[in-house]
């Protein structure tokens, strides 16, 4: 009875390994999509980025606009750019965490073969956007003071420093912090391609020789090359914006009751009897300081802050609006040396007081057609397709310098921008009005483009 109960033991364990060997055979084989090729291993699931507090890229954003205040060369053009290549770096270092959203490469002009991740390891994203951004940003303000760079990379630390706080993964974070560099470097070997690479460097290239004839731009100070006379022939975004442009300008003429005529006359007339409203207006959005491009970016912070966001909503309004920004002002540097009308400071001068001066001082650009109408056009386009028509914000960009203004939805902030040019005696109303329809025409491009999966 003892050998019989051995050998049916001894069968019944053969029958067990025999089991398991075919169990295993058969995961195995499951694990092949052909034989001898392995499938690749699950991804292993990061935290997505909504799990991120936007404080990371609030902080960074108003950085930039101290950067873009008080480095030499950052007019409005070159301020809108580099907004916009700095958001292109933050969006792409956290769109694999980015629930429905994918990656701009091969999707915008030009964009291709940027890093990925590995998706077999785990990525902290909001160590990656930091690293991110700060690389990029050390190389488009390289020519900064020596307070804003240690301003930068104290601002990396700190940031770092608290991302860090609680994991002992350590090759996470050097994961995390080499792939944020690697978009950095990947976005800005891409913006040197665009025309606009060190244009901080060059505003006013002695190359461009100014057009002479009847209505043209002519100098009106010390300044006798306008504004980045080449801006318009750099690259859009988006491929439809490379077409976008507003209607033409009135026929020039300086006869007396001619359309033209009365367009400047406008201006003079509106000038000479402003009251303390459009005094504030004017002076509100002439954005010296940081330019209309970083008062849109000083907006959607603030509307950022007010929604209390996670870094998932702002990687959406950042790149929606710097990638518009940067395109409204290609539009709208096209049209100006285009068209190359003279400013209505010139014209009233010549036509109608030989002695006036406007509110605000012009800046040395052909006039048609606005870049602040333009500007905030796209931005109130942008930002009202993300929050809705009627959103109620308070513009706080200037406190302590001048009064907050408050309004009802993003349209009635354009609105205002807009006509703030015509009682600042720096553009004419066709300008102005024009140059916003453009400037919501380049933000429809924009949302054009394939954010999503």
């Amino acid at each position: 009875m003892r050998n019989l109960y051995a050998t049916f033991s001894l069968k019944r364990v053969k029958v067990t390994l025999y089991a398991i060997t075919c169990i295993l055979s058969i995961y195995l084989t499951s694990c092949k999509d052909k034989p001898g090729k392995e499938v690749i291993a699950p991804a292993v699931e990061s935290k997505k980025t909504n799990q991120y507090d936007a404080s990371l890229a609030i902080n960074w954003s108003t950085l930039q606009l101290r950067l873009i205040k008080s480095t030499p060369g950052y007019a409005s053009p070159v301020a809108a750019r580099s907004l916009a290549y700095t958001s292109l770096a933050f969006y792409e270092s956290v769109v694999y965490g980015l629930t429905g959203y994918q990656s701009l490469s091969g999707k915008i002009t030009g964009l291709k073969n940027l890093p990925v991740p590995d998706s077999t390891k785990e990525y902290n994203w909001g160590i990656a956007a930091n690293a991110a951004i700060s690389t990029l940003i050390k190389e488009l303000y390289a020519t900064t003071n020596d307070d804003n760079k240690a301003s930068i990379d104290s601002l990396r630390r700190v940031t770092e420093a608290a991302l860090k706080t609680g994991i002992t993964n350590q090759q996470l974070i050097e994961r995390s912090i080499n792939f944020g560099a690697d978009i950095a470097k990947a976005i800005w070997d891409y913006s040197k391609t665009d025309g606009g690479n060190e244009s901080w460097n060059n505003n006013f290239p002695t190359t461009y020789k100014v057009p002479v004839a009847i209505g043209s731009w002519e100098p009106v100070s010390n300044q006798k090359i306008p504004l980045l006379p080449f801006w318009g022939k750099n690259r859009n975004f988006s491929s439809l914006n490379n077409n976008v442009a507003p209607e033409a300008p009135i026929a020039f003429s300086f006869k007396e009751n001619s359309t033209m005529y009365n367009a400047a006359k406008e201006v003079y007339t509106i000038g000479k009897a402003l009251t303390a409203d459009q005094k504030v207006l004017a002076g509100f959005w002439s954005d010296a300081t940081i330019t209309p491009a970083g008062h849109s970016f000083s907006i959607a912070n603030i509307v950022l802050k007010k929604e209390k966001v996670k870094l998932d909503k702002a990687a959406e309004v950042y790149i929606k609006l710097g990638l518009a920004i940067n395109d409204a002002y290609v539009a709208c540097w096209k049209s100006k040396y285009n068209y190359n009308l003279m400013a209505p400071v010139t014209y009233i001068r010549q036509a109608i007081a030989p002695g006036w001066s406007p509110f605000i001082t012009t800046q040395p650009v052909p006039a048609y057609t606005s870049d602040n109408a333009t500007v905030s056009g796209a931005s109130a386009e942008i930002l009202t397709s993300i929050f809705g028509d009627n959103y109620t914000f308070t513009d706080n960009t200037y406190t302590g310098k001048l009064p907050n203004r408050t309004f009802k939805s993003f349209e009635e902030y354009t609105n205002e921008a807009t006509v703030a040019q015509l009682f600042a005696g720096v553009q004419y109303r066709m300008a102005n009005e024009n140059g916003q329809k453009n400037g919501k025409e380049v933000a429809k491009n924009i949302l054009k483009l394939n954010f999503k999966k």
